[in-house]
């Protein structure tokens, strides 16, 4: 008995590190047999509890994520017989689970992860929607974690979770990547959520141990093969090799955020780095200009050296207004004008925001750096406080608070 508490413990650990590492390709692959995204959450539920229980008797299998692939695609199929409307259904699923028992080892699992962010981003949806669901089934962010992304609140996020399960259930959409021809009409959602997922890691540090900053990469990698001279996927995946070339010098020794113009450029990663610099500059060659392009070499300007080169940012922005003329766009646009030294007009940019943009951090933290910048510290030192208070990490935090002590009030 004295063995059982730390046997217990282990099979716990192991069941964890595989639901957390390894959900996305488990549920791309359940989904692919069900063919439904609750029912795939469901069963795989299932087999973690089964799994608490079994291998605390037997043992930690040789292969837990296979076992857990075709226990959950069991379980499944046992919450299909269960309703007699799916009799038939059940039938004919479990002609699939001789497919499922020749799963030997982790590798052998098809990695459906792709197949799934394109049945996520389907048109029928919305494109918040498609984006949050990716979020939840693919890379295993909670509802919480996805609302706070989209500035929502949890019970709003999780009722469009489940109406996006539901209808694609409905409109029986199908578990494929799509003909070429068809893909155009969902590939810019997917870019846009696999660098959603590459920059949810980025900016919490991965810190639950999920790597989203690898999983996004790794992703976006296997979209540039599939989707090969494409100038809008090299430039989206430049974009996530830029700025995870200078992950370790994000953050200063104490723990505060370190702005990039003041980063220390010998701990970049040099082979990162050149890597997405060849990639945007093929892209641009293609001669075919869209927004992660632009973003990519607006991040390539902010990284010149000796100091960025604002002036080409300026020009990069009204670029990517005409492509995404929305209130983010415009805030990071009014901060290069800033630096520029066009302060007192970008200020005034910033202020016509107010009313969309209230309620997110960076925009208290860019017009607080204005007003110091223009001699207006009580002004700033509010606007700081604000920041403080919506600041998503304490290395955020820490960076506010230090600007904040060189005002002079």
């Amino acid at each position: 008995m004295k063995n059982a508490a730390p046997k217990a413990i282990a099979v716990n650990k192991a069941v964890n590190d595989i639901i957390r590492n390894d959900r996305g390709r488990l549920m791309a692959g359940l989904v692919s047999r069900l063919r439904d995204f609750q029912l795939a959450e469901d069963a795989l539920q299932d087999a973690a509890i089964s799994a608490l229980k079994h291998w605390g008797r037997s043992g930690i299998p040789d292969n837990p994520t296979a076992w857990l692939m075709k226990a959950a695609f069991n379980k499944g199929i046992d919450r299909i017989r269960k309703s007699d409307r799916e009799g038939q259904k059940a039938k004919d699923l479990s002609l699939i689970l001789e497919d499922t028992e020749a799963m030997h080892a982790p590798e052998d699992i098809p990695d459906e992860r792709l197949r799934l962010i394109f049945t996520c981003c389907h048109p029928a949806l919305e494109e918040k929607s498609r984006i949050a669901l990716t979020l939840r089934t693919v890379c295993n962010l909670n509802t919480r974690e996805i609302a706070d992304a989209f500035l929502d609140t949890e019970s709003t996020m999780g009722q469009r979770l489940s109406r996006s399960k539901s209808k694609i259930k409905a409109k029986g959409i199908g578990f494929a990547v799509p003909e070429p021809e068809q893909r155009a009409e969902r590939l810019n959602t997917v870019l846009s959520t696999l660098y959603l997922i590459f920059t949810t890691g980025y900016v919490s540090g991965d810190i639950d141990t999920r790597n989203l900053c690898h999983e996004g990469m790794f992703l976006m990698r296997l979209l540039n093969q599939l989707q090969p001279h494409d100038a809008e996927v090299e430039g989206a995946l430049a974009l996530m090799l830029l700025t995870q070339s200078r992950r370790a010098a994000r953050v200063s020794a104490r723990g505060a955020t370190v702005p990039i113009s003041e980063q220390d450029h010998a701990t970049w990663d040099a082979d990162l780095l050149q890597e997405g610099r060849e990639l945007l500059e093929r892209a641009v060659q293609r001669r075919d200009p869209g927004s992660f392009q632009i973003k990519a070499a607006i991040a390539d300007c902010h990284m010149e050296t000796p100091e960025p080169d604002w002036m080409q940012m300026l020009l990069l922005y009204q670029s990517l207004w005409r492509f995404e003329p929305t209130p983010v766009v415009a805030l990071n646009w009014a901060v290069v004008l800033a630096e520029t030294g066009q302060t007192d007009v970008a200020l005034n940019r910033l202020n016509d925001l107010k009313a969309e943009l209230d309620d997110f951090q960076p925009w208290h933290a860019a017009r607080a750096r204005m007003l110091q910048t223009l001699n207006r510290p009580n002004e700033a030192a509010q606007a700081y406080a604000e920041a403080i208070m919506r600041a998503p990490t304490e290395a955020d935090r820490l960076f506010l608070q230090d600007k904040v002590k060189r005002l002079q009030i």
